[in-house]
């Protein structure tokens, strides 16, 4: 249905990512991708780490986010991720530490709690690379 639009507004704890009108938008559930296209029927789940997909036009724009909760509502859809940054943004070098960091973490075999911030982070560091890789095989290289 070419020509309808949404509201989607992505936020975090710090600030508004993303506010505009798009015509679908793929995201990370935790059963799965969600393909979300107008009308969609109302609804709200978690998210996990990895990349919200957002098609506008032609476009298609790419954001990291770091799990969160997607609302359906009658008149947007909300993101409210844990961190989100597009893709452009990824700093591949800072991402690649963060994943040794996590997996160094989870090999001293810390007490539960720690594991599961180290988990937590590694998810988020992959899902952050896996963007950037996606980009570099495209030909659009991220920030170095």
């Amino acid at each position: 249905m070419p020509g309808l639009t949404l509201k989607l507004e992505v936020v975090t704890a710090e600030k508004l990512i993303f506010s505009d009108d798009v015509n679908a938008l793929t995201a990370p559930g935790v059963e799965g991708e969600l393909g979300i296209l107008p009308h969609h029927a109302r609804l709200m789940t978690v998210l996990t780490p990895g990349e919200l997909l957002i098609k506008k036009g032609g476009d298609e724009i790419e954001l990291v986010i770091g799990g969160g909760y997607l609302e359906v509502r009658p008149d947007k859809v909300i993101v409210l991720a844990d961190s989100a940054e597009r893709a452009d943004d990824i700093d591949v070098s800072r991402a690649e530490a963060a994943r040794k960091r996590a997996e160094e973490t989870l090999k001293t075999h810390p007490p539960q709690a720690d594991a599961a911030t180290a988990e937590a982070a590694l998810r988020r560091a992959i899902a952050r690379l896996r963007v950037a890789e996606k980009r570099r095989k495209r030909g659009t290289q991220p920030r170095m």
